[in-house]
């Protein structure tokens, strides 16, 4: 049983408190007082700020994934023997995930179905008409493939070459190598067989190289995480993360990101010539172990590679390759090249919320980015034969 006054007894205290008697039963004289008039008036304004707090306070309590209905008190407003109520006030609660995800208004979207088709074709059979240089490739320090190719990689920063992000989407361990960083002997949770190929013991997503991070012992990469928003990821794994670029997306608008990432590559393909493939399309990639600790946040992961400290995004590996996946190996060969890929050799720690935030923006994108809210499968290591002899290093 609450003793909480109602507002307008709460409202007369105030009155009170001023020094003026409680309003009569009749009307006073006018002798330079309060006159009942003015006393409804101040219950009647004091009962609307109530009200419309109440509203506030109502509204910024979310809870999450149902609709609130508040009733305000009643506020009397009384006319001889009738009392009348305030209407009530119904406050519509939005998602109280950590991460909301709100899309923009419903448009058309120029991207989709823009993708152009290229099938896969069998690497040796092929190699001297049909397949370019292959990815992800080893990209330790000093690596040289055994691929010949006679065009050069995009060095700059893409923005630099007029190209923007227009997917973000990750793999269950890395699909390149470098040494000491993230290799065959890394580790992580429990997860995987313990096998060459690295299968999950539940499912048919290979996974690829691990980092090293990972200490059994410490509470960030065992504590679990509450997600909300990405599928199937684990506290303590190690992932890839690729952010695919051109200069042909819908840049700077509402489609900007597009799953699958070919209709953000090839959204303008009326304007895009082939041929000019090397200069207009490229892939950032980024390994990450994720903690459970949030010492190691960062709030916009979808729009691009981290460059930040002595270490995030400065020691680079670039060179020319093709797009990658399960459907590709040292035997079926993507023809989607040749196309850059700037990749960060070391290894990082990055939260699990900055995932999770990743992945709340995606939902908020207007293209259906559902497809890309879980860790795909990684290609094998490319061979020496299908990987470019052309990689370059930038700090």
């Amino acid at each position: 049983m609450s003793d909480t006054k109602s507002p307008p007894e709460q409202a007369l205290d105030l009155v009170n408190v001023e020094g003026s008697a409680p309003a009569p039963a009749a009307p006073a004289p006018a002798t330079g007082g309060l006159s009942k008039n003015m006393v409804y008036a101040g219950i009647a304004f004091c009962a609307c700020v109530t009200v419309a707090s109440l509203a506030c306070v109502t509204a910024l309590a979310l809870q999450k994934e149902e609709t609130v209905v508040q009733q305000a008190p009643a506020a009397a407003t009384a006319t001889g023997d009738n009392t009348k109520t305030q209407p009530v006030i119904t406050v519509i609660v939005d998602d109280a995930s950590k991460f909301p995800t709100v899309k923009p208004p419903e448009g058309k979207n120029p991207c989709a179905g823009t993708k152009v088709t290229l099938e896969d074709v069998e690497c040796v059979a092929t190699a001297m008409t049909n397949v370019g240089p292959q990815a992800g490739a080893n990209v330790t320090k000093g690596y040289v493939g055994g691929m010949q190719v006679d065009h050069d990689p995009i060095t700059v920063p893409y923005w630099k070459n007029k190209m923007c992000p227009v997917n973000v989407h990750w793999h269950l361990g890395t699909e390149h190598y470098s040494a000491g960083q993230y290799d065959e002997t890394g580790t992580g949770p429990e997860n995987y067989v313990a096998a060459n190929d690295r299968r999950l013991a539940l499912s048919d997503v290979r996974g690829g190289y691990r980092c090293k991070h990972y200490n059994s012992e410490e509470d960030k990469f065992n504590r679990p995480y509450v997600w909300e928003h990405c599928v199937g990821m684990a506290v303590g794994e190690t992932y890839e993360v690729h952010w695919p670029h051109s200069a042909r997306g819908a840049c700077g608008t509402p489609n900007q990101f597009q799953t699958p990432f070919y209709d953000g590559v090839f959204c303008t393909a009326e304007e895009f010539p082939f041929e000019s493939l090397p200069n207009q399309v490229g892939v950032q990639a980024q390994v990450f172990t994720i903690v459970n600790d949030e010492a190691y946040y960062y709030p916009d992961l979808m729009r691009g590679m981290i460059v930040d400290g002595e270490t995030m995004g400065k020691d680079m590996a670039i060179y020319t390759g093709s797009t990658t996946g399960t459907s590709r190996d040292n035997e079926i060969c993507s023809q989607y090249s040749p196309i850059t890929w700037q990749v960060d050799r070391t290894c990082h720690m990055i939260s699990a919320s900055s995932f999770d935030k990743m992945c709340a923006d995606m939902k908020s994108q207007r293209d259906d980015m559902s497809d890309d809210l879980y860790a795909h499968g990684s290609r094998e290591l490319v061979d020496d034969a299908f990987a470019a002899d052309n990689q370059q290093n930038r700090n």
